[in-house]
């Protein structure tokens, strides 16, 4: 019969420990158990849970998986489909309202941490900037481009136009490298030279460049400060 999680042992009920001892002490196929209540035939939530993340890889890579994905999934109908996608989804609208709250983004941690949560479920390059005020506070966050596994197109004049709308004083912008390599190529050195150079012509400066991918962010700012001077030097 299917195995509901009410059905296991209380030491072995992912919810009932959840509530005592909170989520934290779950493992990733725990906590996705609990959201699938039920496993199939002969095998119970977790290990379900489990089977899924062995399919997709990892947890961030199972965030990757839209409906279709999951759907596909033999063992995964509407409900769990819409339950996980719904759970993630809510995280990283989390993850954007904690950095609307803070107010010190001119510390590359905080916008590389939210950055990392927002773009680790993206297989496709993403370019964008985040418009900040004079308080470096967050004023708005803006995807400009959506590309291939390896480039995302980039207007400059597009970008510093969305800005002067937003009455930005700066800007952080930000792409994600699909393949994991964090290390920023020729064209992103060029491109930050180049956007640093058009925000001192029109009065908005380019605060940073951070780069994501693999679970990791680089910080252009810290890792090349030249970049980021008088003339857009090296």
């Amino acid at each position: 019969m299917v195995q509901f999680i009410r059905e296991l042992e209380p030491s072995s009920r992912p919810r009932e420990r959840l509530l005592e001892f909170g989520p934290a002490v779950l493992s990733d196929a725990e906590l996705l158990a609990v959201l699938m209540r039920t496993g199939r035939r002969g095998r119970g939530a977790v290990v379900e849970a489990n089977a899924l993340l062995v399919a997709a890889g990892s947890l961030p890579e199972l965030a990757r998986w839209d409906a279709a994905e999951l759907l596909g999934f033999n063992g995964i109908g509407p409900a769990k489909a819409a339950t996980i996608l719904a759970s993630l989804e809510l995280g990283h609208r989390i993850a954007r309202a904690r950095l609307r709250e803070t107010e010190i983004l001119g510390d590359p941690a905080v916008v590389g941490e939210y950055l990392l949560r927002r773009l680790q479920v993206e297989r496709r390059e993403v370019f964008g900037f985040l418009s900040v005020d004079g308080r470096h506070r967050l004023v708005r966050s803006h995807e400009l481009s959506l590309g291939t596994r390896t480039q995302a197109p980039v207007d400059p004049a597009d970008l510093f136009r969305r800005a002067l709308q937003d009455g930005a004083a700066a800007v952080l912008i930000f792409h994600n490298h699909p393949s994991g390599q964090l290390e920023p190529s020729r064209d992103d050195i060029e491109l930050t030279r180049r956007l640093v150079r058009a925000g001192e012509v029109v009065g908005v400066a380019v605060f940073d460049h951070v780069i994501v991918g693999c679970g990791q962010w680089l910080s252009l700012r810290r890792s090349r400060p030249g970049l980021f001077a008088a003339g857009g030097g090296g």
